[in-house]
């Protein structure tokens, strides 16, 4: 019998055009573990949340649920409470109480443990998770990585046997995304829990996976073993294929080119006439071999194999140095900067100093808690810095009047987008931003349909934005932001909940501003966007920029903070640093 058993489920938000969930068929079997994705808004979130029917979101639904043969509705409320936790993707949204050992114990509170079972609980999964060095500190002290580390444990702590994580690395710089991961793995693995998990990074968690569930537009499109599902997208040359892990990628390519190159040859040598064989090899991609590479050790592996087989003319890429160009001048200028929230509390800016030119997109990255948002924060005001200097778009940032920075200067997409939007539907938010710009009425449209059609969010227009899912809502904030025509923009996280399709879409649009002569100063725990799009790029640690260079070399020279395409090639390929640049050195 299923654990878990979707029948025809369908499932639509009060006055949505179209529904959520479409006819879902889906049965999970216990133990297992299953990895969900698909683009921003295809029902992955809304699916998620019909596990946990105190969570499950208000609407019309049809179809039934059942839990070990169950009606889930009709399983009492405890036993639900006890039997399948539930991760979300925003590591504060779940923490409910002051402490880190206070929050272990609050879900065995809830369901009356007596003090001896819950001393023993909470003293196992701190241990378990390595959490007692910090278990007696507050919540408010950790990192965004701690943050969900102690949210996975809070659950687990009820023993559940079902765990269900909505994109729970999507706030998580690459190491802590990785942790993260590794303890989700070792759940599944040691205890037997059943875990159901949507990703947009699939770099990871992908190869983790028993089976992965492809959706769109609230429907399963696929369904199957990891390996079979790459093989299937790449097949149907579906978009989603762009997130899929990079060894996953390179090979497909690699392979699928030379496929179609010796078919090619056979055709031109082949009779008028033919015999087929020619159009059948030509048909033929990884899939039908079924060893496409899930990981970057098998990836190396692949890849060592194939410099072998077809030694390549190249084995470097030059550097993206710009050496001789003439030097811009600076948007943004941090000098010395310290800052610090409380007068007695630690510092959080330690002697920053960056320089980020006119016109170009500069990415920061760097590990969970060490500054970067309150960098972000210093820029536009929101945070004042106590010691250094501060010079925003050739001013002094004290010399500005707020009036003047956030109107056609400054505009910042914050971390959490769900600040910026105040209104009852996403067209309200939007027009808020042009009713005082002095405008025509047909200006105004423009401007409108301008964002509307490059963040694509036009059949958003009319819905609530606390009703969008995480990668709706970060695109209709860009939008937001973007009609105040900044000459400085400044992105916390902006790939946050975006899928593949749709990063290209943003770069696309970063691309515009920079070539309009606008600046973009980006922080990011996604590095593979880093890497492909940034024109330089900077580490933050401790408070402080500790390097700062130029993607290609940045990367190639990092070991950790580096890219899964660097770290397949490294030692067979030099300054390699996306699946692009790894695929044209060996079809070189």
């Amino acid at each position: 019998m299923a654990l878990f058993a979707f029948e025809h489920v369908t499932f639509r938000y009060p006055g949505a055009a179209r529904a959520a969930l479409c006819g879902v068929d889906l049965a999970v079997e216990p133990g297992q573990f299953v990895l969900m994705c698909g683009p921003s808004g295809c029902g992955k979130t809304t699916l998620l949340r019909h596990f946990k029917p105190t969570l499950a979101p208000h609407g019309a639904r049809e179809g039934r649920i059942l839990f070990e043969g169950e009606p889930l509705e009709e399983v009492p409320v405890r036993e639900q409470v006890a039997r399948v936790g539930f991760v979300m993707q925003d590591p504060d949204a779940q923490l409910v109480t002051d402490s880190v050992w206070h929050e272990l114990a609050f879900v065995l509170e809830s369901l009356g443990c007596d003090q001896r079972t819950m001393r023993l609980r909470v003293a196992e999964m701190a241990s378990y998770f390595g959490i007692q060095h910090w278990f007696h500190r507050s919540v408010d002290t950790l990192s965004g990585g701690q943050k969900q580390l102690l949210n996975l444990a809070s659950v687990m702590v009820a023993r559940p046997e079902v765990l269900v994580l909505d994109e729970p690395t999507a706030q998580l710089d690459p190491l802590a995304a990785s942790d993260f991961l590794a303890a989700v793995h070792k759940i599944n693995r040691e205890l037997g829990t059943t875990v159901i998990m949507s990703e947009h990074r699939l770099e990871e968690a992908y190869a983790l996976a028993d089976r992965v569930v492809v959706m769109d537009a609230g429907r399963i499109v696929i369904d199957g073993a990891p390996r079979v599902v790459a093989e299937e997208l790449f097949r149907s040359e579906s978009p989603i294929k762009a997130a899929l892990p990079v060894p996953v990628r390179v090979c497909a390519t690699v392979e699928g080119s030379r496929a179609a190159a010796s078919a090619s040859q056979a055709t031109a040598s082949a009779s008028p006439k033919g015999n087929g064989q020619a159009d059948a090899f030509a048909s033929e991609t990884p899939a039908a071999v079924g060893r496409l590479p899930l990981t970057v050790r098998e990836g190396r592996a692949w890849l060592a194999a194939e410099v072998a087989a077809h030694p390549p003319t190249r084995r470097a890429l030059p550097d993206d140095g710009a050496a001789d160009a003439p030097p811009a001048p600076m948007a943004v200028e941090l000098e010395d900067v310290w800052l610090r929230y409380e007068r007695d509390g630690a510092d959080v800016l330690k002697g920053t100093t960056l320089a980020v030119p006119e016109g170009s997109l500069f990415a920061v990255v760097g590990g969970n808690g060490t500054g970067k948002s309150t960098m972000l924060r210093a820029l536009c005001g929101i945070a004042r810095s106590y010691r250094g200097k501060i010079t925003v778009l050739g001013h002094r940032l004290r010399d500005w009047k707020r009036t003047d920075l956030f109107h056609g200067g400054v505009a910042l997409l914050p971390q959490d987008p769900q600040s910026l939007m105040a209104k009852k539907t996403v067209r309200d938010d939007l027009e808020e931003m042009l009713a005082h710009r002095g405008l025509s009425a047909d200006q105004r449209a423009a401007a409108l349909a301008e964002v509307v059609t490059a963040a694509e969010i036009e059949p958003l227009l009319n819905a609530h934005p606390f009703d969008l899912s995480g990668g709706e809502l970060q695109r209709a904030a860009l939008a937001k932001v973007l009609l105040s025509k900044p000459r400085l923009l400044l992105l916390d996280e902006p790939t946050k909940g975006l899928d593949a399709a749709f990063k290209e879409r943003l770069a696309s649009i970063l691309r515009q501003l920079a070539a309009r002569g606008a600046t973009v100063l980006m922080v990011s725990h996604d590095v593979e966007f880093c890497a492909s799009y940034a024109d330089a790029c900077a580490l933050f640690f401790d408070g402080g920029i500790v390097a700062t260079d130029d993607p290609r070399p940045f990367f190639a020279s990092n070991s950790f903070y580096t890219t899964a395409a660097s770290r397949m090639s490294r030692g067979l390929f030099d300054n390699a640093i996306t699946a692009e640049d790894v695929v044209s050195l060996c079809l070189s």
